[in-house]
């Protein structure tokens, strides 16, 4: 008979190991999944973690997905350590695009350099704005984060499908919803030729070094943590649950909003009803199984746009549909909340009664 005891404390091997395990648990199901469909499983295997490696040019592809997806998930911590649900990062993540889309739509062939740093600007007020509502009401109504933040999402889509296929439709575009392309010097400034990887990496992994610092070793970040998990002790301490809300929140908007931008002016080039892309949902489990640490984070991502690039290839090589991402996805998440229980609690086996 297998039994759950409860630890005494909770287990720091099990804190780091289980991200490791639900990955075992997520590729194992995945060649049982591959087998049940009648594909190769080591082909399939290799499709999602050796094809996004092999070249210089497909690490190039993985670190472009990835940087969206981390910067949204560094936002994320914030909240989900101040015990404040932001479900809502990919309606900011839309929101920043449109902002920062909107602010590129105005260069024109003279515009100078500053055009990128405005676009991106742009894009993390966009963002902040939105993620600013949901704290509005959860501050002054006492509304359910969760709830306002999710439902804010389709209302951002449905703006967007507003813009492009009205006032913001390029006219030269042969009547499809898009913008027209961007002027060049609005272009997110690549890394090195030949690769498609911008500035937005740095901007990242910079954001994850300033996490870090914020969250461990100031008191500024000791006090946001404090003040959502414990609204009361850090009444009694000084803080302000109420600054916790509005600084997760609108730190949160603004990276989604920041990401969203460099998405736009990035690798896409263009508003398009194409731009949601399903990263503020997929940054979720990024943050989770990174253990909401910065340098955690910066790995998970990784393997997140993994999953993307895995997904993209196993249509066109393996003939599988599109979904096979979010399978992945959404494994990898339940297994991880299932080895989560390892570190709380203890497996035991002992025998039955006869």
């Amino acid at each position: 008979m297998i039994r759950l005891e409860p630890r005494p404390q909770s287990s720091a091997l099990w804190s780091y190991g289980s991200p490791i395990l639900a990955l075992v648990i997520t590729v194992l199901i995945g060649l049982a999944l591959f087998t049940l469909l009648g594909k190769d499983p080591v082909k399939g295997l290799l499709v999602f973690f050796w094809e996004p490696i092999r070249t210089p040019y497909a690490v190039g592809e993985l670190m472009v997905k990835a940087t969206p997806l981390l910067v949204i998930a560094l936002g994320l911590a914030v909240c989900f350590r101040s015990n404040v649900w932001n479900i809502g990062a990919e309606g900011q993540f839309v929101l920043g695009a449109i902002a920062g889309g909107g602010v590129a739509l105005l260069a024109g062939k003279d515009t100078g350099a500053w055009i990128v740093p405005a676009v991106l600007v742009a894009g993390v007020l966009g963002g902040m704005a939105w993620a600013g509502l949901t704290a509005l009401l959860r501050d002054r109504f006492n509304a359910n984060e969760i709830l306002v933040s999710l439902m804010l999402v389709y209302v951002a889509i449905q703006l967007l499908n507003y813009l492009v296929y009205g006032p913001w439709k390029d006219p030269g575009g042969y009547n499809f919803p898009q913008s027209k392309t961007f002027e060049s010097v609005t272009k997110i400034p690549r890394l090195m030729e030949g690769s498609r990887v911008h500035v937005g990496l740095i901007l990242a992994l910079a954001g994850a070094a300033a996490l870090w610092i914020y969250l461990f070793r100031t008191r500024a970040g000791f006090a946001q943590q404090v003040g959502g998990l414990a609204p009361a002790a850090a009444r009694y301490a000084g803080f302000s649950s109420r600054k916790a809300l509005w600084l997760a929140l609108l730190v949160s908007g603004g990276a989604a909003g920041l990401a969203g931008a460099l998405e736009v002016a990035g690798p896409i080039g263009q508003l398009t009803p194409y731009v949601p892309a399903g990263y503020g949902f997929a940054a979720i489990i990024v943050a989770f199984v990174g253990r909401l640490h910065p340098v955690g984070m910066v790995f998970s991502a990784i393997l997140m746009s993994m999953f993307y690039i895995g997904g993209e290839l196993a249509q066109s090589r393996l003939g599988l549909p599109k979904s096979i991402t979010g399978v992945f996805q959404g494994l990898l998440l339940f297994a991880l909340l299932a080895c989560d229980t390892l570190i709380a609690y203890r497996i035991r086996w002992k025998k039955g009664a006869r």
